[in-house]
């Protein structure tokens, strides 16, 4: 596939990607019309920004293409378990065995600390060295609560091609967003009118 040479508008998140930020971190990797992709996470900078609108890292982070691979990595992995998932079959064990490690990599407990202005407070230990690390381990346990949520029967893929984002099924809604609904019907339209006049 190509890369996009200019930047689509951006999508609206698909549905359920509000609850679970491990279904935007899937679909961080997009298929667009015309055999365009956009990887949101295609380079340091673009990763450090979405971590840090996603809330798992501070502004300027100044990730390294090594910390921007781990996680395309562990996004391949999250999109083999939720693909399995949709499609009822089992996990890819080294797509288990990577999320698993993840889930290890930070403490998931948020220590007391004292601050001269607030007192004693919680909050989670994040040096600067291991930003990736916790943000690795939060999309991890954020898969792992998708997959095991009654949600998970909601899963499934975007009905209109060439999309592979994943949402949480609303109704009969099977689309990620309202560009892609319309496509799906515009081309189920064609295909009803050329199969007509055939």
């Amino acid at each position: 596939m190509k890369e996009s040479a200019t930047a689509p508008p951006p999508l609206p998140p698909a549905p359920g990607a509000e609850q679970y930020v491990a279904l935007d971190f899937a679909d961080s990797l997009l298929t667009l019309p015309a055999g365009q992709s956009l990887d949101l996470l295609a380079t340091p900078a673009a990763a450090g920004a979405w971590l840090t609108a996603h809330g798992l890292a501070p502004e300027g982070a100044g990730l390294r293409e090594v910390c921007a691979s781990r996680l395309r990595d562990l996004r391949e992995h999250v999109r083999a378990l939720i693909g399995a998932r949709i499609e009822g079959r089992p996990a890819p064990a080294d797509a288990l065995a990577a999320v698993n490690t993840a889930l290890t990599l930070a403490p998931a407990a948020r220590l007391l600390t004292w601050d001269p202005e607030h007192g004693l407070q919680r909050e989670a230990a994040h040096p600067v060295t291991q930003i990736v690390e916790h943000a690795l381990a939060a999309l991890a346990a954020d898969t792992a609560d998708l997959l095991t949520a009654p949600d998970a029967e909601r899963l499934t893929a975007c009905g209109s091609a060439p999309c592979t984002r994943f949402l949480l099924r609303h109704g009969r809604r099977h689309w990620c967003s309202t560009r892609c609904g319309d496509r799906a019907r515009a081309a189920r339209f064609y295909a009803r009118r050329t199969g007509a006049t055939t």
